[in-house]
């Protein structure tokens, strides 16, 4: 992750409720909650423009933020928002005290490389991507923004699985029971299709 602490303005909320909370949304800011590292929950509201744009830029729940709450500077992590399932636009979110000691559960994305260098691809297969991302553990500080896969070599009928992956230090896959599979190269349909009437031609 980048070691660059991105910041967040927000203000403290006295009122909370739906009345308020629609209130905000009028005036271009959205009710969010600070919870944990024992301590109450603070009641804040931050501006929809950033929120959004954070949002629609990717890694949000991955980010560590720095939020000055009327001056004093919170580090969080977003651990949840809410979307409104008409209008597309953020209603709430949920954000995670953090520390240098804090240990997380974080959805890291996976994201693939050198699908050039694979001759499965090359020759027509089709990489079939079974995870996206993967739920793992790590220190709130250590956050991957992603987890690389290397395709280089791959032919098809190969599959990549978790052991294969370069994990960051101090991360691990909340799944740890298994090896489990990230991505394959598969025969196109077309090919399988193709395959199925040369053995039926073939039988005839």
């Amino acid at each position: 992750m980048s070691t660059e602490i991105q910041e967040l303005k927000a203000e403290t909320r006295e009122r909370v409720g739906k009345g308020s909370s629609r209130e905000l949304r009028r005036n271009g800011l959205i009710p969010a909650v600070i919870y944990g590292d024992k301590q109450e929950p603070l009641a804040i509201a931050v501006s929809t423009k950033d929120v959004t744009q954070r949002i629609r830029a990717g890694g949000f729940r991955t980010t560590i933020l720095a939020i000055d709450v009327n001056g004093e500077k919170i580090n969080v992590l977003p651990k949840d928002y809410q979307l409104d399932p008409v209008r597309d636009f953020t209603l709430h979110v949920d954000f995670l005290r953090v520390t240098g000691n804090t240990h997380v559960t974080v959805d890291v994305p996976v994201r693939f490389l050198n699908e050039d260098k694979a001759p499965g691809i090359k020759a027509g297969g089709v990489l079939n991507v079974v995870r996206h991302a993967v739920e793992m553990n790590a220190l709130a500080r250590n956050i991957p923004e992603a987890l690389e896969v290397d395709l280089t070599g791959l032919k098809v009928g190969d599959s990549v699985h978790i052991s294969h992956v370069k994990l960051p230090r101090g991360t691990t896959p909340v799944i740890a029971d298994r090896d489990f599979t990230i991505a394959t190269i598969a025969v196109p349909a077309a090919g399988v299709q193709e395959e199925a009437e040369d053995t039926a031609a073939t039988e005839e």
